[in-house]
């Protein structure tokens, strides 16, 4: 049931051929979270860094024909390869899903023109969004405005906390990026601000809201420790030289973690992180 239901939601989406295994793992592990946090048919839900929609497409078949999910992505409907978000969506739109479904880009959640009625949702969601926040206070006021909007928050990260020395290359090209990343003014990085599972907890408690249930999931065919390695090995040096302004000894310092990133790759191999996942009220 479950792989005939994978190809039934990747057939709802944009995928290219060629990566149709990549999107399947995508597609499988995206809809391990939305049943570890107990989805329920004919929610409403708003997902906050919806992009492509992967998760999109697996909460709205999850809520049902009954349900609703609105995705916001402050990405523009340009962004993206090798579709673009727009793309993606309009594919998504045209599915057996698409009328339960809305997708907003270009939309700042901490925009005061943006507004939703109290308890216009049952849930927030957040699956692998976090890190694309830009500061650890831009969170922490999401998730205060998201407290007015429902009356129940979902989310889920990497977690750095490795448990077998397969993860550590996954670990050493999240902490380089997120090191680099601290002195960019602007940027679309994947990983632009790194959080910790206690980090999560404590932001979620500041902004109001009490954790209910936690989860721990493991990640194993996941791609996405090989990608942000090969990213750190193939663009560090250029990332370096383009940014003014860093410290003299921080590129040495980035230059030795790239060193041990390859030689804990060629050593160890790359295992991708598991995943933190929790729901609060």
């Amino acid at each position: 049931m479950t792989v005939r239901l994978i190809k039934e939601l990747m057939a709802c989406m944009a995928t290219d051929p060629k990566n149709a295994e990549i999107q399947e793992v995508q597609t499988a592990h995206r809809l391990r979270l939305a049943r570890a946090w107990g989805i329920r048919e004919g929610e409403r839900i708003l997902e906050i860094g919806c992009g492509q929609g992967d998760m999109t497409a697996v909460l709205a078949h999850l809520a049902g024909p009954e349900g609703f999910v609105h995705g916001i992505d402050i990405g523009p409907e340009s962004y993206g390869a090798p579709f673009t978000l727009g793309q993606a969506a309009d594919v998504l739109s045209a599915s057996p899903l698409g009328g339960r479904i809305r997708m907003d880009f270009s939309t700042d959640v901490l925009s005061p023109e943006l507004s939703f009625g109290k308890n216009t949702f049952d849930r927030v969601v957040l699956a692998h969004s976090s890190w694309y926040m830009d500061s650890r206070e831009t969170l922490e006021q999401i998730l205060k405005r998201a407290k007015e909007w429902a009356p129940k928050l979902s989310v889920a990260e990497w977690d750095v906390r490795i448990g077998n020395i397969g993860q550590y290359a996954h670990l050493l090209s999240v902490l380089i990026q997120a090191q680099l990343e601290a002195f960019k003014t602007d940027s679309m990085s994947n990983i632009r601000t790194m959080f910790a599972a206690d980090d999560l907890r404590e932001i979620a408690r500041s902004a109001g809201w009490h954790i209910s249930d936690e989860h721990v999931l493991t990640a194993e065919r996941m791609q996405d420790g090989e990608w942000e390695a090969a990213y750190v090995l193939q663009n560090l040096e250029m990332d370096i030289v383009q940014l003014s302004g860093l410290p003299t000894a921080l590129g040495p310092l980035l230059r030795s973690q790239q060193a041990l990133l390859r030689d804990a790759a060629e050593r160890h191999g790359i295992r991708p992180l598991d995943v933190f996942a929790f729901s609060a009220n």
